[in-house]
């Protein structure tokens, strides 16, 4: 099988993941902050070097507010229930993931608060103004997408974070396809609340996931339960991470994670990223050379920014029959909605998805050519 679902999960794995998962395991299989015994202490001190870590690679500067969730769905909704409050409002873009859509639909449903989606224009400037325009006296924060998962348009961030702060609320950056691809200083940026998956660009285990606390606004529970600290009170801690982490912490994902971001930061998000785009770019092209094929990524467009992931569809075919084609003669992509129907919406494949290709630091400029191949040989049937 020759991957190219990168966006979804990266695979392979470095080698070194592999093993600190499995050491973990084996040398300290107790729970840290629970005992005083060598595998518990063990068992702490690995975790902590994996926040200091996760700090460095994102110049967080207090490890203490490197959070470990599940996923990147898990940390979105954290933040965003922790910060909503009856009658408020939250403003998101229009190429929103489920993982914040669904979750502000839920405070709706529940009466608790409202949402807008801010249309993303052909350019920066059009998004910020679309993001203006949707404040109201009682917004109480902006959600928003570091790069589309179906289209891989990247979004302003830093702009966004400034515009938030104007109307004295927080950002919240949903960086599940920007972290370990595009480099970033949450004590430069401005962002305020930063949610990654450890399992795509951190290279870690699925079941992982970081939630970057760069802000002093306190965040409501969606959580409690045991800390390993203050356990005769019988209200949750408020220091972090404490106050946000409940229950057993999954040590040999988190260990795994650790490993993940070092094998980042070792060859540098700069370096990743290149090496992506250069075989992105060469896919963009080939397919925007085919009769019949349908190309969404324009990464010619000197006015928009993307991460390497290319979105595609074949006139007359669905884009899981597509997919599904593919998937026959060994080809790995996904195909569908992709979890984000707003952003479908907004570029009108609502009915028939994308078919979606992206590549990861161990993907060979070979497996690029033997999947344009195999993908012309697709659209060149259909046309028959």
């Amino acid at each position: 099988m020759t991957y190219f679902d990168n966006a979804a999960t990266t695979y392979p794995k470095p080698h070194a993941v592999l093993w600190e998962m499995q050491k973990a395991m084996i040398r300290y299989g107790a729970n840290p902050g629970r005992g005083g015994h060598e595998m518990a202490l063990a068992a702490a001190k690995a975790v902590y070097a994996a926040r200091a870590a996760l700090s460095d690679l994102f110049d967080l500067g207090a490890p203490e507010r490197v959070i470990f969730t599940q996923n990147c769905t898990q940390a979105l909704n954290m933040v965003i229930k922790g910060l909503a409050r009856p009658g408020g409002h939250f403003i998101c873009s229009n190429l929103e993931h489920n993982a914040v859509a669904r979750p502000l639909e839920a405070l709706r449903r529940r009466g608790v608060c409202n949402w807008d989606a801010a249309a993303v224009g052909g350019s920066d400037t059009e998004t910020l103004s679309a993001f203006d325009a949707c404040f109201r006296p009682e917004t109480v924060a902006v959600v928003c997408t570091g790069a589309s998962n179906v289209f891989g348009r990247v979004l302003p961030l830093e702009q966004l974070a400034q515009l938030a702060h104007s109307h004295g609320v927080p950002l919240v950056a949903d960086l599940a396809q920007t972290a370990g691809l595009l480099p970033v200083s949450l004590q430069k940026s401005g962002i305020d609340f930063a949610c990654c998956p450890g399992h795509k660009g951190l290279y870690g285990p699925m079941g992982t996931g970081v939630l970057l606390c760069n802000s002093d606004a306190r965040l409501e529970t969606l959580l409690e339960g045991g800390t390993g600290t203050l356990s005769m009170q019988l209200v949750q801690p408020e220091a972090y991470p404490e106050r946000l982490e409940s229950g057993t912490l999954n040590v040999p994902g988190i260990a795994g994670l650790a490993a993940g971001a070092a094998f980042v930061r070792r060859l540098g998000p700069e370096t990743i990223f290149a090496h992506e785009m250069r075989l992105a770019k060469e896919i963009a092209d080939g397919l925007s050379e085919m009769p019949r094929v349908r190309l969404y990524t324009d990464f010619h467009n000197r006015a928009q920014r993307f991460v390497p992931l290319v979105s595609f569809n074949i006139a007359g075919m669905h884009s899981e029959e597509v997919g599904a084609a593919l998937a026959s003669h060994g080809f790995a992509v996904r195909a569908g909605l992709h979890c984000a129907p707003l952003a479908h919406r907004a570029y009108g494949t609502l009915d028939t998805g994308t078919v979606r290709v992206c590549p990861s630091v161990f993907s060979a400029e070979k497996d690029v050519k033997s999947l344009l191949n195999c993908i012309f040989q697709i659209a060149k049937r259909q046309g028959v």
